[in-house]
C-alpha cells in the first residue's frame, strides 16, 4: 500500500463551482471526470472553479478554458475526451482497472437522450410540448430496451435469458460508458420533474433500476451536485408551461 501510494502521481481535479462558489455545481462533464478518478482508487484532489470570479491563477494555468481541467504531475489537459482517454491510458492495469466497455453498443447507449431533453426543456410553446415530450420518452425507452436486453455474457450464462439482470450498461461495474451517461441521465431526472412534472415513466423499469443502481454508488452519489443546484442552472433556460393559458412563463 506504501509502495502504491509512493508511486502514485500528483493529480488535481478542477470542475465547476457551485452557485454559491461552496461546493460542486451542475456539470455533467466535470462528474463524468470525477467518477473515472474516483473509480480508478488513485489519491486526487479536487479544485472548484468560480466561472463568475475566474481567479486569475486559474486564468494563468488554463486560459480560455473551461472545467473540468486536470494537472497531472504539473501537465495541463483541457479536453473531456482527452481526459478521459489519457486516464484510462495511464492508470491501467494491473495497478488501476480497466474502465473501458466490453461491448460497443454500451458506449452509446443513450447518446441522443440529452439532445431530445433540451430540445424539450427549452421549448417555450405549449402546442409542441407534448411531440417534443414523445421524442425524450422515445429516447428514454430505447435506453431501457438496451439495459433490458440481455448481453452476450449474460446469454452464455443462460441461453434462455429473456431480460437482463446486470446493474449497469455494460455489466455489474460503472464503466466509461456509465460515467458519461448518469450525470447527464440525472440532470434530465430532476429537470424534467422541476420544470415539467415529469416523472421517468415507472413502465421504464429498467432505466429507473439502472438509475437506483447508480445512486447505491458512492462514485456517482457522492459526485452529484445537489438538485437545487440542477434546478438554478436551468433556470435561465428552462420554462414552465401553462397550457391553460395557452402561454409560457419563467418562474421566479
Amino acid at each position: 500500500m506504501d509502495g502504491k501510494m509512493a508511486e502514485a502521481p500528483k493529480i488535481e481535479l478542477f470542475v465547476k463551482a457551485s452557485l454559491d462558489a461552496e461546493g460542486v455545481g451542475n456539470c455533467p462533464f466535470c462528474q463524468r471526470i470525477f467518477m473515472i478518478l474516483w473509480l480508478k482508487g488513485i489519491t486526487f484532489k479536487i479544485t472548484t472553479v468560480d466561472m463568475i470570479r475566474d481567479p486569475p491563477t486559474l486564468k494563468a494555468l488554463a486560459p480560455g478554458s473551461q472545467p473540468p481541467f486536470l494537472c497531472y504531475n504539473e501537465e495541463v489537459k483541457t479536453d473531456t475526451n482527452k481526459i478521459e482517454e489519457f486516464l484510462e491510458k495511464t492508470l491501467a492495469p494491473p495497478q488501476y482497472p480497466k474502465l473501458c466497455c466490453r461491448y460497443k453498443e454500451s458506449d452509446g447507449a443513450g447518446e441522443d437522450i440529452f439532445r431530445t431533453f433540451s430540445a424539450y426543456i427549452k421549448n417555450p410553446t405549449p402546442e409542441l410540448n407534448d411531440m417534443r415530450e414523445k421524442k425524450l420518452l422515445a429516447t428514454l425507452l430505447k435506453l431501457n430496451n438496451y439495459l433490458k436486453t440481455p448481453l452476450p455474457y449474460e446469454l452464455d450464462q443462460n441461453p434462455s435469458a429473456h431480460e437482463s439482470s446486470r446493474l449497469f450498461l455494460d455489466g455489474d461495474s460503472l464503466t466509461l460508458a456509465d460515467c458519461n451517461l448518469l450525470p447527464k441521465l440525472n440532470i434530465v431526472k430532476v429537470v424534467c420533474k422541476e420544470y415539467r412534472d415529469l416523472d421517468i415513466p415507472a413502465e421504464l423499469k429498467h432505466l429507473r433500476r439502472y438509475l437506483d443502481n447508480a445512486k447505491k454508488q458512492d462514485e456517482f452519489n457522492f459526485t452529484c451536485p445537489p438538485d437545487s443546484e440542477i434546478i438554478d442552472a436551468y433556470q435561465l433556460v428552462a420554462v414552465y408551461l401553462n397550457p391553460q393559458k395557452g402561454k409560457s412563463y419563467k418562474k421566479h
